[in-house]
């Protein structure tokens, strides 16, 4: 019998309307777009406007969609899986809202925490179920509304995230597609440098937090790149000599959006020329758990069965990881 790997079948994602440029920005902080735009690759962001708008309101956009196109029955769902930072709240988890509002009546949900890294966390997750044999479809979300937790006061933090959210249904295959491999890694000493200081059981919501502007993102951003752009390549080498591809190997590289600096970098590692870097950080910036779907949703179309594919992140904590899979169809957005 061949060996059941997971698949992802379908792929859909969102973005809000409304776009925060580098212009707009100049407005709110002592920033240009030509600093922004030199140090991160960044352009413009997409942020969620409206009166009580949550992560799950991008999410179920995105498994609405997803479910559309693959003619899949919200009832035949298994398993939901949401990777996010930013929660419509602390609890119940994102993942049980998500259901509730796409009708998905017959599976267990949950979320995942591991920052920027959390898609490709709960992508494997996810794909253990899948693989045992326990679950027939399962959905990992991946999204956040980043600009609920931004200080729009910190140039040095809000001109880096926007607003999105990715969905992908993951389906046993036993013709060799599907999830190959996965390295994650999580070093819990970088929490200091990319962490939000307030609003945990260390330290709850008060009025000196909220007046100290401790309930947004904080990060030293000098420590945070050089980690980043080390381990971030470092992982991304290692998946393809573990498993012996060479550049020529790989199809499609799908990193993080966090910085175009990091990205050039890791590619450069792995061999690889831009044409086999998914990059769309100059139109989203950083969406957190929302760019590696959002990547995958965009070059959905380019995609071919059999095309080898490398996911690789980093984020707070620090975490950081990657996938390597077999595309399992050809491509098709509509």
């Amino acid at each position: 019998m061949n060996k059941i790997r997971a698949a992802i079948t379908g792929i859909h994602g969102y973005v809000p309307d409304y776009i925060l440029t580098n212009k707009e920005l100049e407005t709110m902080v002592d920033t240009t777009d030509e600093w922004i735009t030199t140090r991160t690759g960044i352009k413009e962001r997409h942020i969620l406007k409206g009166e009580g708008l949550g992560t799950s309101d991008m999410a179920v956009e995105a498994v609405m969609g997803l479910l559309k196109k693959t003619n899949t029955d919200p009832l035949d769902i298994d398993l939901v899986i949401c990777a996010t930072v930013s929660p419509d709240m602390v609890y119940p988890a994102t993942a049980n809202i998500i259901s509730d509002k796409v009708g998905i009546k017959n599976a267990f949900s949950f979320d995942l925490n591991a920052a920027c890294s959390g898609f490709i966390y709960a992508l494997t997750t996810a794909s253990k179920y899948i693989e045992t044999g326990s679950y027939k479809k399962v959905l990992v979300v991946g999204g956040d509304k980043m600009s609920s937790i931004v200080d729009y006061t910190d140039r040095q933090t809000c001109v880096i995230f926007g607003d999105a959210a990715g969905a992908v249904l993951l389906e046993p295959s036993t013709d060799g597609m599907g999830i190959q491999d996965t390295i994650l890694r999580t070093d819990g000493s970088g929490r200091v440098h990319l962490h939000q200081k307030a609003g945990g059981s260390v330290k709850p919501a008060s009025h000196e937090t909220v007046a100290n502007r401790e309930h947004f993102v904080y990060q030293e951003g000098q420590a945070v790149f050089k980690f980043a752009v080390s381990n971030m390549a470092d992982v991304s080498v290692e998946i393809m000599e573990k498993n012996n591809l060479t550049s020529d190997d790989i199809a499609w590289l799908v990193p993080h959006q966090a910085n175009l600096r990091i990205i050039d970098a890791t590619a450069r590692r792995m061999g690889l020329a831009r044409d086999k870097v998914m990059i769309n950080i100059q139109r989203y910036g950083n969406t957190t758990n929302g760019t590696i779907p959002m990547c995958l949703y965009e070059w959905e179309d380019k995609l071919r069965k059999g095309d080898n594919i490398v996911l690789a992140a980093f984020g707070g904590g620090f975490t950081w990881g990657a996938v390597y899979l077999k595309w399992a169809y050809d491509g098709n957005k509509a």
